[in-house]
């Protein structure tokens, strides 16, 4: 499995970079959800991802996990937040959503658990574990050559 990732590891971060930013599109141009301030910064987050990992799947570089990985991390610690608002009442009077739509609303709520937030935090955490797969793979090879 593992060597399986080092080959296509790339192509499945993509893939899921481009069903995340699809849904997240979807949702917003098409059902007409209107994203909170935490969904911004969720977006800024993956949408470049779609082109950083698309151009690393083309070269093949395995390098491109330094530069994607914080920034996978960072969303996903954002995306905790926004799940931890929506479902725990306290977390929402330190929103820093204010103005226009409340951070603690759901548009989606599948399952008592399933939300827009943890939709993103799902695709961050897949995408992150195949980064560090394939660092650690690229690694390895690094210590080979040597």
């Amino acid at each position: 499995m593992r060597q399986w990732i080092q080959k296509y590891g790339l192509y499945v971060a993509w893939l899921i970079s481009i069903i995340a930013t699809a849904g997240s599109l979807y949702m917003s141009e098409v059902l007409l959800y209107e994203p909170c301030r935490l969904c911004w910064f969720q977006r800024i987050l993956m949408y470049p991802l779609v082109i950083i990992l698309g151009i690393a799947a083309f070269e093949h570089n395995t390098r491109i996990t330094r530069y994607a990985l914080p920034m996978v991390l960072i969303g996903g610690s954002i995306s905790t937040w926004h799940i931890l608002e929506q479902k725990i009442p306290g977390f929402a009077q330190l929103a820093p959503c204010k103005v226009g739509i409340p951070c603690n609303f759901d548009y989606l709520n599948w399952f008592g658990f399933i939300t827009i937030p943890m939709l993103a935090l799902t695709a961050f955490v897949l995408i992150a574990i195949v980064l560090i797969i394939m660092g650690r793979g690229a690694q390895e090879q690094e210590a080979d050559n040597e």
